[in-house]
């Protein structure tokens, strides 16, 4: 498979594929998002054609997502400390090691939700998303707990904390 890095998602690219000089016409441009989701439904769809043998959609299961999403790993700019790493569980590091790139589970979560969408827009029934499949939750499931663990980064929602409420006319606590 040939590896296109400005046709993956989360890449910078600094060509654009529209041309911004055509018409004027009054229908807005495209979100960020919808740009996004667009970008990366013609890169999985060019993973797919790429595939040896190549496959239709109708062909695509969860494992075929699964498979696409270790292929983007090569290309992750997040560093995946392993448990034999001095580094393993610091956020920031003091100095260098050799654990591997990988894709951050937020940007793999992100991509499969435009993934799951763009299947959906684009004629796929929502019983049958390869995105949304049971196979694919659990993967980014364990990739957010082991990514957690490596980088000692917490996933978990922190509960805000609402300052008390006080009864008009009481003096707030520690003042005289």
């Amino acid at each position: 498979m040939d590896p296109n890095p400005e046709s993956i998602p989360g890449s910078s690219s600094s060509s654009s594929s529209s041309s911004s000089a055509s018409s004027s016409s009054s229908s807005p441009s495209p979100s960020r998002y919808e740009s996004q989701k667009r970008r990366d439904w013609n890169t999985f769809n060019q993973y797919l054609g790429n595939h040896r043998p190549p496959l239709s959609l109708s062909q695509c299961s969860g494992a075929h997502v699964l498979e696409f999403l270790r292929y983007l790993d090569q290309f992750g700019k997040t560093k995946v400390h392993t448990h034999m790493c001095l580094f393993f569980g610091h956020p920031n590091p003091p100095a260098p090691c050799p654990c591997p790139l990988r894709q951050a589970w937020g940007s793999l979560d992100a991509l499969i939700g435009r993934l799951r969408a763009a299947f959906e827009e684009n004629g796929g029934r929502p019983e049958s998303n390869p995105f949304g499949s049971r196979p694919v939750r659990l993967y980014l499931r364990e990739v957010r707990e082991l990514q957690s663990k490596a980088r000692g980064v917490s996933y978990e929602k922190k509960k805000r904390k609402k300052p008390p409420v006080l009864p008009p006319g009481d003096p707030p606590v520690g003042t005289t």
